[in-house]
C-alpha cells in the first residue's frame, strides 16, 4: 500500500506545505488525537504507520483501536507525537484515508446488520474508486461484507456480453471450465435459467429482480446452483432479497456510494 500513500503525500504536500513552514518553527514538537465525530466502524488504521514512516518525524504513534472496531461520537481511537511541521503535512492525507475507508466499513455494516439472521451473506462488488478497490475491500470485509472477486483475474463471472460474445450460455460455461477457476453465470431470461443449470453451472446472477420475482426464481433453481441477487439493492430493501432464499446478495452502493464518515484531528503543543 505504500505506493498508493506516497502518491497522495505527493498530490497534496508537492513542493512542500508553505503554511506550516512559514508559521511553526522548524524544531517545535506537537501531539495530536483522532477522534471520531460520529458513531462509526474504524477502517484504515494500517494506513497512519506508513504515512507518518514516509515522512519521517515522528516519535510516537498509538492505534488504539483495529480494524472492524466501533467508535463511539468523541472517542479518540489514535493518537501521535512528533515533529508539528509533519503532523500538519500529514493531516489531509490521514483524514482522507480514514473518513473515506470508515465510511466504507460503516456502510457495510448496516448491510449486514440488515441481513442478521438469514442465510444470505451480502458481497461487495467492482464498483470501487479507481486505485482504492484494495483498500475500499478491506474496509468492506472490516465491517463484516464478504468481499467478491479483487478484480477480473480471481474468478469468472459470465455476463451477458460474455454470453452474446462466446455464442450462448452453454459455449460460454464449456470454454469457461478451462481456466480452472470459480465459474458464475448471469442468467436474465427464464430460458437462459435453463440452459445454465443443464450445463451444470454452480453459481447464478440474478439481475434486476424485484424480491417477489426472486422468490419464484430461488425456488425454481431449488438448490441446484448458488444464488446470488444483483441489481438495484439498497439498504432499504437488502433485508426482503435476503429473505428470498438466495445465497448471496451483492451490492455496489457499499463502495461506489459510501458517505465519508466525520473524523477530526485536533493537534496540541507537546
Amino acid at each position: 500500500m505504500n505506493e498508493i500513500v506516497r502518491l497522495a503525500l505527493e498530490e497534496d504536500i508537492g513542493s512542500g506545505d508553505v503554511t506550516s513552514q512559514a508559521c511553526v518553527p522548524e524544531s517545535q514538537v506537537a501531539s495530536g488525537r483522532f477522534v471520531a465525530r460520529e458513531p462509526l466502524v474504524l477502517a484504515g488504521l494500517d494506513l497512519l504507520p506508513e504515512i507518518y514512516a514516509l515522512r519521517g518525524g515522528v516519535d510516537r504513534l498509538a492505534v488504539l483501536k483495529h480494524d472492524g472496531d466501533r467508535c463511539a461520537e468523541g472517542e479518540v481511537f489514535a493518537t501521535v507525537r512528533g515533529l508539528a511541521r509533519t503532523l500538519l503535512e500529514c493531516e489531509r492525507v490521514a483524514l482522507n484515508f480514514l473518513q473515506r475507508l470508515s465510511g466504507v466499513a460503516t456502510t457495510a455494516r448496516r448491510f449486514t446488520v440488515a441481513v442478521a439472521g438469514t442465510a444470505c451473506r451480502v458481497l461487495d462488488t467492482r464498483k470501487t474508486t479507481p486505485g482504492l478497490r484494495r483498500l475500499e475491500k478491506l474496509a468492506a470485509a472490516a465491517g463484516g461484507v464478504t468481499n467478491h472477486r479483487m478484480g477480473l483475474f480471481d474468478a469468472v463471472l459470465i455476463k451477458n456480453n460474455h454470453i452474446a460474445a462466446a455464442g450462448g450460455v452453454r459455449s460460454a460455461i464449456e470454454r469457461a471450465r478451462a481456466s480452472g477457476l470459480p465459474i458464475e453465470i448471469e442468467v436474465r431470461t427464464r430460458e437462459q435459467l435453463h440452459e445454465a443449470l443443464d450445463a451444470g453451472a454452480p453459481h447464478l446472477l440474478l439481475d434486476n429482480l424485484t424480491p417477489e420475482e426472486a422468490v419464484g426464481w430461488v425456488r425454481e433453481i431449488a438448490g441446484r446452483a448458488k444464488v446470488e441477487l444483483s441489481g438495484g439493492i439498497t439498504l432499504e430493501n437488502v433485508r426482503a432479497y435476503a429473505e428470498t432464499g438466495a445465497d448471496f446478495v451483492s451490492a455496489g452502493a457499499i463502495t461506489h456510494s459510501a458517505q465519508a464518515v466525520d473524523i477530526s484531528f485536533r493537534l496540541e503543543s507537546a
